[in-house]
């Protein structure tokens, strides 16, 4: 008889615009790989077919297209859609899956800076997720004023929406993130992106190796 699969793991990057989730998430991976762990690289929204239709409606068009709560009925509409179409397959295959954003982000967008309550966005990301969880989440931490001029740099053609909803809902962002972090410091790490993306990747590699125990 064949040894089960072991579980994967499931580790989620977050922060606010331009604090380069998407290139640490692609560095993680690699460095899993080279010690051959089997990953996954995913993104919220999106990540199943369905999900980025739905990723399409909010990251697009103008900052007041939506309100707080109709993004965040879209987002645990995606996410959901994600979770059982790509997330749970991979984990339960004993794949690595590494997400840029995820059920923290609604929390800090859509709660910390949008207003709608942390009770009601918990019970909506209850639905969308149950007992999926990320083991650890590492939030990358940058001034909002570095992160924009970054984004602004990089090229992200209409996915602008978010990025332009103002100074003052970045830091509010900012501070959700912060506060995710002091309510779960045993799943979620700081990682300060201000500096070179080498040096980021590095400090990624340190938590990763000291928290779910990969060779470094």
């Amino acid at each position: 008889m064949a040894d089960p699969v072991p579980p994967g793991r499931f580790v989620t990057l977050e922060g606010g615009e331009g604090a380069g989730k998407s290139t640490q998430a692609r560095r993680l991976s690699s460095w899993l790989a080279e010690r051959g762990i089997d990953c996954l690289l995913t993104r919220e929204p999106g990540g199943s077919p369905g999900a980025e239709d739905i990723r399409t409606l909010l990251v697009t068009g103008e900052p007041g297209r939506w309100d707080a709560v109709t993004e965040a009925l879209l987002m645990n509409a995606a996410r959901r859609d994600h979770v059982v179409r790509t997330i749970r397959p991979a984990l339960a295959a004993g794949r690595w899956v590494i997400c840029d954003r995820f059920l923290d982000s609604t929390l800090a967008y859509q709660g910390y800076a949008g207003g709608v309550p942390l009770a009601t966005l918990r019970a909506l990301i209850d639905a969308a997720v149950g007992d999926t969880r990320p083991d650890l989440t590492l939030v990358l931490d940058l001034s909002p004023e570095t992160g924009l001029a970054r984004a602004q740099g990089g090229g992200l053609g209409a996915e602008t929406r978010f990025e332009r909803k103002g100074a003052a809902f970045h830091a509010a962002v900012r501070d959700g993130f912060r506060a995710i972090v002091a309510d779960d410091p045993g799943r979620c790490a700081v990682i300060d992106a201000g500096r070179s993306a080498d040096e980021v990747a590095a400090a990624i590699a340190e938590t990763v190796s000291g928290r779910l125990g990969v060779a470094a």
